[in-house]
């Protein structure tokens, strides 16, 4: 009986050490270390991002994005389903109210199904432009290079047509606050394009 423990202990001590010389060939990645210097979310990109599609509005007419050209625009990517979503549009519209005047344009992206965009936009009254698309509504938002994992999302287009940044989740007053104040000072000279990026990567 000890002899056969014995024999038992001596092989689970092998099997152990056989595994343990096993583990210690495999390579272990680190992990990917973050530039003290530069912001996690910063907007890092070798050539600048200059959107450009086509989508249908909610009367089924194909609109070009170059439409609003001139103007600083805010693409926001919504659905009907979606609670955050919902709660930003009554913010978005006074926002248009408050800042069209000044060279700002909400466009309104619905990533969902035409019929029922329509139907909800009855009751929203919209002052700004809807989209609807699905697939091609996401890769609109997936040309920022930023993995578009949910909704709601935001892409910040300066006048010349070059997306600066973008914001996940909703969006509050706040934020458009802070949005406005940088790209009125990109407009007045007091910055550059980069400046204006790095001032953005706070949303």
């Amino acid at each position: 009986m000890q002899r056969s423990f014995l024999v038992f202990a001596m092989a689970f001590i092998a099997l152990m050490a056989g595994a343990l010389f096993y583990a210690a060939r495999i390579p272990v990645q680190a992990p990917a270390q973050v530039n003290a210097e530069q912001p996690a979310t910063a907007d890092v990109r070798d050539e600048p991002i200059y959107p450009a599609f086509q989508l249908a509005d909610i009367d089924g007419i194909e609109r070009d994005f170059s439409e609003w050209a001139g103007k600083h625009r805010l693409l926001n990517f919504w659905a009907t389903w979606c609670a955050p979503c919902r709660r930003e549009i009554p913010l978005l519209k006074a926002f248009q109210d408050e800042q069209s005047g000044y060279g700002f344009q909400v466009i309104g992206i619905a990533v969902d199904f035409p019929e029922q965009v329509a139907s909800y936009a009855e009751s929203a009254e919209f002052n700004y432009p809807i989209l609807v698309g699905q697939e091609d509504a996401m890769a609109v938002a997936e040309s920022s290079g930023v993995e578009f994992i949910g909704m709601p999302f935001t892409m910040i287009v300066a006048a010349d047509g070059e997306l600066l940044n973008t914001h996940i989740g909703e969006i509050f007053a706040a934020d458009l606050e802070h949005i406005v104040k940088v790209l009125t000072m990109l407009d007045n000279g007091e910055i550059d394009k980069d400046s204006a990026r790095k001032a953005l990567n706070f949303l």
